[in-house]
Parts: C-alpha cells; sequence; structure tokens
C-alpha cells in the first residue's frame, strides 16, 4: 500500500467551516499543524496547537499578505523524495524538516468574478501561493497527501483512522489526480476572464473549464458512459419529469435551442432526431407551429425532441401526447 505518515501539515484554507472535522484527528495522531493569517487564528480560536508559518520560517509576511508560504523551508519541506540520500543531506544543512500534508483551498477568484467584482479588486483574488502548494504537493504524492477540496475532509480523517495516521499511495495518486484538475480549472476562468477583458476571442491558446453537472444515462451508444458539464455549477435546463437524459437528448436540446435561439420570443417549433432538424415551423400559432413542423417529417419526428418557443398550453399539450417523443422541452408548460 505504500503507507506515509503524516508528521507535519500546513493548513491555509479560504473556506474554515469544516476544520472542526479534520483537527481532532490530526492531533489524535500527533499532527504537528504549521499554518498562516485567518487559518491560523481559527485553529487557535477552536483551542488546538498551530505554529504560524512566519514563526516557523523565521520570516514574516509581506506585501500586503501575498507572501505568505513562498518560502524553501515550506517547499523543500512538501517536495523533497524522502529515500533519496542527496536531499535528506540537503534538508539537514538547512534545519528544513518533511511536511507530509497540504491542506489548502484557493481564493474565491470565480465566485467574485460572477459577483461582478471590480478589475483591481479581482486581481487580488488570483491566488499564488494556494496553487504553488497544491501543485507541490500533487507533483510529490508518492510521499505527500494533498487535500485541495472541503469535501475530501471526509475521506481523509477515514483514511488516517483506518492507516493509523499514514495514506496510502492510492488515496495521494487519486487527491493529486484531483488537486491538478482544479489548478487548472481555476487558471483557465482567469486566463478567459483576462482574454474576454481584452477582446481576444481567439488565444493562442485556449482552456475550456468545465464543472460535473450530471452523469448521463448512457453515452452516444448505450454500451458507452457519458456525463453532463457546464461551465457554471448548473445546467441551464430544469428537468420537471422521465427518466436520465442520455448524451445523443442533450446533443439534440441543444442542437434544438440553437435553432431556436434564432426565432422571435414565443414563435415556432423545432423537432431534431440525432441532431438534425426533421421539422421546423416558424408559425406564432402553437398549435399550427407544431402541427407544420411535424408534417415536414413524421416519420423521423417519432422518438425525436420536440422544441416548443412558448408556454405549452393543455390543448397543445393533447396534440404533443399523440406522438412519441424522448424530449418536451419548453418555456414553461401551463
Amino acid at each position: 500500500m505504500n503507507l506515509k505518515k503524516i508528521k507535519r501539515v500546513i493548513i491555509s484554507v479560504s473556506d474554515k467551516s469544516n476544520l472542526k472535522l479534520i483537527l481532532p484527528v490530526l492531533k489524535k495522531f500527533n499532527v504537528e499543524i504549521i499554518s498562516s493569517g485567518g487559518t491560523f487564528k481559527k485553529i487557535r480560536d477552536l483551542n488546538y496547537k498551530c505554529t504560524e508559518v512566519s514563526n516557523y520560517t523565521k520570516f514574516p509576511e509581506i506585501l500586503n499578505g501575498r507572501v505568505k508560504t513562498l518560502h524553501p523551508k515550506i517547499y523543500a519541506g512538501i517536495l523533497n523524495i524522502r529515500k533519496n540520500t542527496k536531499h535528506k543531506t540537503q534538508l539537514k544543512v538547512h534545519k528544513i524538516y518533511n511536511i507530509d500534508l497540504v491542506i489548502v483551498d484557493l481564493y474565491p477568484f470565480e465566485k467574485k468574478f460572477n459577483d461582478k467584482t471590480k478589475f483591481n479588486k479581482l486581481i487580488e483574488y488570483i491566488d499564488i501561493g494556494g496553487p504553488a502548494l497544491i501543485r507541490s504537493a500533487a507533483k510529490n504524492f508518492n510521499d505527500v497527501t494533498v487535500i485541495s477540496n472541503i469535501n475530501d475532509y471526509d475521506q481523509l480523517v477515514k483514511e488516517l483512522k483506518i492507516n493509523k495516521g499514514s495514506t496510502s499511495i492510492k488515496f495521494r495518486k487519486f487527491l493529486s489526480a484531483k488537486a491538478f484538475s482544479l489548478t487548472a480549472y481555476y487558471d483557465s476562468i482567469i486566463s478567459n476572464w483576462l482574454n474576454d477583458s481584452l477582446q481576444i476571442k481567439f488565444p493562442e491558446k485556449k482552456t475550456i473549464h468545465g464543472t460535473l453537472i450530471a452523469n448521463l444515462r448512457y453515452g452516444e451508444n448505450p454500451h458507452q458512459k457519458g456525463s453532463l458539464y457546464g461551465t457554471t455549477n448548473n445546467s441551464d435546463l430544469k428537468k420537471l419529469h422521465g427518466k436520465d437524459l442520455s448524451y445523443n437528448n442533450y446533443g439534440d436540446i441543444y442542437s434544438a435551442l440553437s435553432v431556436l435561439d434564432s426565432f422571435d420570443k414565443n414563435t415556432g417549433t423545432v423537432i431534431i432526431k440525432h441532431a438534425n432538424p426533421c421539422g421546423v415551423s416558424i408559425e406564432k400559432n402553437q398549435i399550427k407551429s407544431f402541427k407544420n413542423a411535424l408534417s415536414c417529417d413524421p416519420t423521423s419526428a417519432f422518438g425525436g425532441v420536440v422544441a416548443i418557443n412558448s408556454i405549452v398550453s393543455k390543448k397543445l399539450a393533447s396534440e404533443l401526447d399523440k406522438i412519441f417523443f424522448e424530449v418536451i422541452i419548453a418555456r414553461g408548460f401551463n
């Protein structure tokens, strides 16, 4: 299992709400805690022993907190290869100790961006020390454990209890993968924000970030798997009824919406089958509109997706009920 004992941890988090979940288990296994700023104060307020980063490194926080953890004593403690004799010697010469666990989250840039924070203030929510700590620990996953998400605290507690204060290589590698996904996501938001501010639509390098919204019923074919990701944490669709959607369902839904987007509001119907329009109408009367769209190709319409660019009335619902559709999407249903 390649178990690694946790003897020393650095904790630096913006979201301090769940620290009380992990502090008892760290105390149980005599883990030394290093922390900074508000996290240090919170840990002390919860009556746990903690060494402030500036005392540990013998170097004060400077530049209004922009430089706190960026110090060789921190990074050498994380990045050294435990079995490397040369590394051991260098650490001994410089009186540097191993840091076996890194618990860090990132400044809430995305939240502040969504809150329309002004440009100059938003810059201060670009985290530097956090990603550096996370990436360092994630790179050295053979020896170091990294927690980059508050939702993983429970897993850490369980792991430490099972392994009596140690973590397994499988656990560390899994968290490393999560950590690199997080920092890539975080940087992509910042990159896209700066490109947008400069009206650069096609930069030389483009990263498209996504958050998992749902696991699909199946992928493009029933034997394949698929998931839905979005650039926000929520889908712009609200499912009212029915089974889980498949990859093809979503493809057809967004194809239908892209056609409807060119219509006037409350006007038109689109029927899609396998990403191809098999019926389209721009008639304003919703009953006529649906019938016109259906008459284009009633055979292909069966089992397709119908998108109504208005609120579905009971009369229209009765018409829709006469043919099987995989999905009915509309502005609403009365």
